[in-house]
């Protein structure tokens, strides 16, 4: 299993203080977590995309390309591009400038976005949500294996054999299909032979085996090979010395996000005894003592029948800097080592 981290690029108050730091500091703090992420061996560092102001992530091929330039192994990917907002030609472009950048360590997670405000921002109607992602999908995966292509839809403009330019380092890029909770979405990546990141936010881990075995069972039809199918996990991760620190240094950041997203979509509020519950045995997040995160690792592994990889996503700590170095360290130095031979991915 590799061990890695995504981020959001986050800009929100310090839940203490109520101090907001600038752009660009907060910027400089987010490359030398990707710095350090390397530093201590993790595997992936992925940079999510949001067109509000309290993120800075509207461009994450451009964050990892300076990245890319202060690492030399970690791979860089993005988590995830809202490919239905976008070109398709242009985020291939992209991430092959990037993959170029770094040698071959660029990955695309594609997926629809839970956050919608890039459909307004760039002229795409809600009611074709799925119809676009539909539609880009087929056209980047062409984009990949094909540098001439001739290709017809209904939201871009036709290619009739135009070069798509630069190709990247690696012969076929790695595309990841990103995925919430519907089953649609794990049925087509299954069907398309893709691997799969799924988003947890919440609930447990046992909830999304049905929806693993849907997308197994897609691929299988489909006539993947089996092995090739590879299921990834994107959830709410944090480690500190041990379990009331880690939950600590975590809990107001994420009350703060949460609480912000609650009151937009008519929510409840969260409070700390929703947070101790997913934080707990029977919860989907991944946050604690190195002991207990290796624990609730190997759970989820057996639960969704072997995972090729988990991105921590540990955003909302950003602003506890000493914590953030000190999560990392020890995701890198104690965590993944212990998930190496937990399940390797062919």
């Amino acid at each position: 299993m590799k061990i890695g981290i995504h981020s959001f690029a986050a800009l929100f108050p310090d839940a203490t203080t109520g101090a907001i730091p600038s752009a660009t500091d907060r910027m400089a703090s987010l490359l030398d977590e990707i710095e350090l992420a390397e530093e201590v061996g993790l595997d992936f560092f992925g940079i999510g995309e949001h067109h509000r102001a309290e993120f800075l992530d509207s461009a994450p091929a451009m964050i990892l390309a300076a990245a890319a330039a202060r690492t030399s192994r970690i791979r860089l990917t993005s988590a995830v591009t809202v490919l239905s907002a976008d070109d398709p030609v242009r985020v291939f472009q992209n991430f092959a400038t990037l993959d170029l950048l770094s040698r071959g360590r660029a990955e695309i997670v594609a997926g629809r976005g839970s956050s919608v405000e890039a459909f307004p921002l760039f002229g795409h109607a809600m009611t074709d949500y799925d119809e676009l992602f539909a539609e880009k999908l087929e056209l980047l995966l062409l984009l990949r294996g094909t540098t001439y292509p001739t290709w017809k839809g209904r939201f871009r403009p036709a290619l009739s054999g135009q070069g798509v330019f630069p190709r990247p380092h690696q012969e076929r890029m790695p595309i990841w299909a990103g995925v919430g909770g519907t089953p649609q979405s794990f049925a087509r990546a299954g069907a398309l032979g893709l691997p799969l990141m799924i988003a947890i936010i919440g609930g447990s881990f046992e909830r999304f085996a049905p929806l693993v075995e849907l997308y197994r069972k897609a691929g299988e039809q489909a006539g993947h090979d089996p092995s090739r199918l590879q299921v990834a996990v994107h959830a709410m991760g944090f480690v500190a010395d041990t379990d009331a620190e880690a939950r600590d240094r975590f809990y107001p950041g994420w009350a703060q996000m949460i609480g912000k997203y609650a009151k937009e979509r008519g929510w409840p509020p969260p409070d700390r005894a929703q947070f101790d519950a997913m934080t707990g045995p029977d919860g989907a997040f991944i946050v604690g003592s190195p002991g207990t995160v290796i624990a609730k690792l190997r759970h989820a592994d057996d639960v969704l029948g072997g995972l090729s990889r988990v991105a921590f996503q540990m955003t909302s700590a950003a602003l506890e800097t000493n914590a953030m170095a000190r999560s990392i360290e020890l995701l890198g130095k104690v965590v993944a080592p212990a998930m190496q031979s937990v399940h390797v991915p062919t």
